[in-house]
């Protein structure tokens, strides 16, 4: 009898169309990208898309370990079936955040070695830290910019050298620094990554008002 992250990724790989194989030059990257809201969802399954990625999306982290087959239940899944190259999670969501979700993975024989991009709203320096230092990639501030999908995928797909994990590792950190240090941008909504979505979709982001100017300050709490 199939498992439940069986039926799971079943009906997703239909739903997105995932195709088994490695990564290289001609292939597209394989994201899993997990996010309790639906607006951001969208978002980061657009801005993956546009940057030619398959994508799956899940709605939280227990999701995502019923997907990897790491929930506990026996599946006849393996790693090599999976082909997930890169895992981009939220870090606040209800039930399992984004960093459990992180720990998770990192505690994986199997799934260990895949990248992990936090993404937040919030530039807390603690969690930050806590994060690099659980292994995650990249800690990259919401709202998700192309750029920001396009520099992650150059260094997934150009290597996975220590040395290219540990500058991936202190830019995500510096970025955070530098959107602080800088002064004060105005830019409307119309210009912003939330263009493509519907505006029934656009009025309902969080973002989606939002300027530049009034990215979260720099807080230190956990």
């Amino acid at each position: 009898m199939a498992t439940a992250g069986e039926i799971l990724r079943r009906s997703l790989a239909d739903e997105v169309g995932v195709s088994k194989g490695s990564v290289s030059g001609s292939e597209e990257l394989h994201v899993l990208a997990v996010d309790d809201s639906f607006v951001d969802r969208k978002v980061i399954e657009r801005l993956l898309k546009i940057s030619s990625c398959k994508v799956t999306v899940v709605e939280s982290g227990s999701r995502a370990l019923q997907y990897l087959g790491l929930d506990g239940e026996k599946s006849s899944v393996a790693f090599n079936d999976l082909k997930i190259n890169l895992i981009m999670t939220d870090y606040s969501m209800p039930g399992m955040t984004g960093y459990e979700l992180l720990k998770k993975i990192k505690e994986s024989s199997a799934f260990r070695e895949i990248p992990v991009v936090i993404m937040s709203s919030e530039n807390i320096l603690a969690r930050i830290d806590r994060c690099l230092e659980e292994g995650a990639e990249e800690y990259i501030l919401k709202p998700v910019k192309l750029s920001d999908v396009k520099r992650i995928k150059d260094v997934i797909m150009g290597g996975d050298g220590e040395q290219k994990k540990r500058s991936v590792r202190k830019r995500g950190r510096e970025d955070c620094f530098y959107s602080l240090s800088q002064p004060p941008l105005v830019q409307s909504a119309s210009s912003s990554a939330f263009d493509f979505l519907p505006s029934e979709l656009q009025s309902s982001s969080p973002f989606s008002t939002l300027s530049l100017s009034k990215r979260p300050k720099l807080q230190t709490r956990d």
